[in-house]
């Protein structure tokens, strides 16, 4: 099963269950790009190697 069907499936669930339907695939892929380059970005800061 592809994503689209996925989503469609769950749309369909959602909609019988009277619940709000699913965000469109691909919908939050930037925010999650931006948590996950500020997680490496403080964990490198955290470890940097000690001066000499």
């Amino acid at each position: 099963m592809d994503i689209v069907q996925q989503h469609m499936l769950d749309s369909y669930r959602a909609a019988r269950h009277g619940e709000a339907p699913p965000p469109l695939p691909g919908t939050h892929d930037r925010d999650v790009l931006r948590g996950l380059r500020r997680r490496i970005r403080v964990w490198a800061a955290a470890h940097r190697p000690p001066y000499a």
